[in-house]
């Protein structure tokens, strides 16, 4: 089985990003076990749609985004998305990138990123409504993600990526 194949197999459902996310030069990373994948995560230097808090972000040169890192089920509580944040955070200054971002909506998750070099910017909570996507901001202002703290009322929407 194919790299690309074994990545495909882990997202199921959404086996169909994978090929087109290479293409546009987003590069994954896995933890394996056994042969198998244990988790996996993406890591992108262009904009990428965050879907929880439907905002793009744009990393500047010599940043990336770290996304849709997910532990199979039967691996989760093993320490293997720490791992994971490890060994991308560590092929990421090898490649030159100096700030990584990440956005975390699991609890459990959350605890993994500040042993892995985590510091928290800003805090979003969301919620779509009829149709409406209302989200708080709180935290550093950044210009990379391009919304100010406070409260935000939007049409609610989606995007593949």
């Amino acid at each position: 089985m194919s790299q690309v194949d074994l990545i495909e197999a882990a997202m199921g459902p959404e086996r169909d990003r994978v090929r087109p996310r290479f293409a546009r030069g987003v590069q994954c990373f896995g933890v394996r076990i056994a042969g198998g994948l244990a988790g996996y995560g993406w890591l992108s230097a262009g904009p990428e749609w965050i879907g929880e808090v439907q905002l793009e972000i744009r990393p500047r040169p010599g940043e990336a985004y770290v996304w849709n890192c997910v532990t199979l089920a039967e691996h989760r509580r093993k320490g293997i998305f720490r791992s994971l944040l490890l060994g991308i955070s560590r092929h990421a200054r090898l490649q030159g990138l100096n700030r990584l971002w990440i956005g975390s909506v699991a609890v459990p998750a959350q605890r993994a990123l500040t042993p892995s070099g985590f510091k928290p910017v800003l805090r979003f909570t969301s919620q779509n409504i009829a149709g409406l996507h209302v989200m708080r901001v709180t935290g550093e202002l950044t210009d990379v993600v391009p919304i100010r703290p406070g409260f935000h009322i939007s049409r609610s929407r989606t995007q593949r990526h």
